[in-house]
């Protein structure tokens, strides 16, 4: 009699924390239905104005503006196939390669002349030091609009107007502050052991910059060079200001000149060479995620 007392007592508290256990697991649940919910509408609050970005470019001209819906009635493709022709003599091809001719000397260009300016002031001790940092931190503050016109006149001086040598040659001084002062604060975060182990070994300072310091700066310089390419594609002050000639155009500006060349726009058409415009940046961004997140993360700007 007792035994079975205490065997009804043991299975009620059984049966007590299992109900228990599956009130808990339901409370979970419901928790993380909830988060979903709210993420998935936020998300596609968000990325509503892409999506339906790229559902217009697959519309024809008149659907376009007939709904807030982004999924075409009828998918045509002949937004990208009349698009690409432009309205100029050259097609869309030519003011990629234009882009992609500005961009390769930019990114390299950045590339060399950042880090090389970052390990200066992370490393070595010189005159002016404090100075040229505060300089630095200084130009980084100041609005690039503040610096166009003596820029302007300077590149006119030297002959350069109509070229894209005022788009490369700031990049190959390390004109972009940002980018210095980023590598600095990702220096500041790695140990100096390998570095003096290396020059124990007879290493000068650009051989332990080139074959000890880069690779440990492999993240954030993908970081830098990520940036660099997302600001060069969407740049259009800086190539409206120094090119004139259509043949030079990059992409940012061939989707404004298809603007202005029509009365009646075909937002078909420009709303598609916009999906193939953003479309590289895409790319790059999603293949070199997980090093832009590791760049970032790790000290590129902090502080």
């Amino acid at each position: 009699m007792t035994e079975q007392t205490l065997s009804s007592t043991l299975s009620a508290r059984d049966l007590e924390a299992i109900e228990a256990r599956k009130r808990e697991q339901r409370k979970v649940l419901i928790s993380s239905i909830f988060r979903y919910i709210i993420l998935f509408a936020v998300g596609l609050i968000m990325l509503y104005p892409l999506i339906w970005l790229v559902g217009a470019s697959f519309k024809t001209n008149a659907e376009i503006f007939s709904g807030a819906g982004f999924w075409p009635r009828s998918p045509t493709l002949s937004g990208y196939v009349e698009g690409w022709k432009t309205s100029t003599p050259y097609t869309f091809g030519r003011f990629f390669l234009n882009t992609f001719l500005i961009l390769i000397p930019k990114l390299i260009g950045t590339a060399i002349s950042a880090t090389a300016v970052a390990y200066g002031f992370a490393r070595f001790e010189f005159p002016g030091k404090k100075i040229l940092f505060a300089s630095l931190i200084a130009i980084l503050l100041l609005p690039n609009v503040v610096t166009r016109i003596p820029q302007y006149l300077l590149f006119r001086e030297f002959g350069w107007l109509d070229s894209f040598l005022p788009l490369w040659v700031p990049s190959a001084f390390a004109g972009d502050a940002f980018f210095v002062f980023m590598l600095v604060q990702f220096l500041r975060a790695i140990p100096r052991d390998m570095e003096e182990a290396a020059r124990v070994d007879g290493a000068n300072s650009w051989q332990t910059l080139i074959f000890i310091v880069v690779p440990l700066l492999t993240p954030a310089l993908i970081s830098v060079c990520l940036f660099q390419f997302m600001w060069s594609m969407n740049d259009f002050l800086g190539p409206l200001i120094y090119i004139s000639s259509v043949d030079k155009y990059p992409v940012s500006l061939a989707l404004k000149l298809s603007i202005d060349t029509t009365e009646a726009f075909d937002w078909n058409k420009i709303l598609a060479m916009s999906v193939l415009t953003i479309a590289p940046a895409l790319i790059v961004f999603f293949m070199a995620q997980k090093y832009f997140i590791e760049g970032i993360s790790a000290g590129g700007v902090k502080g």
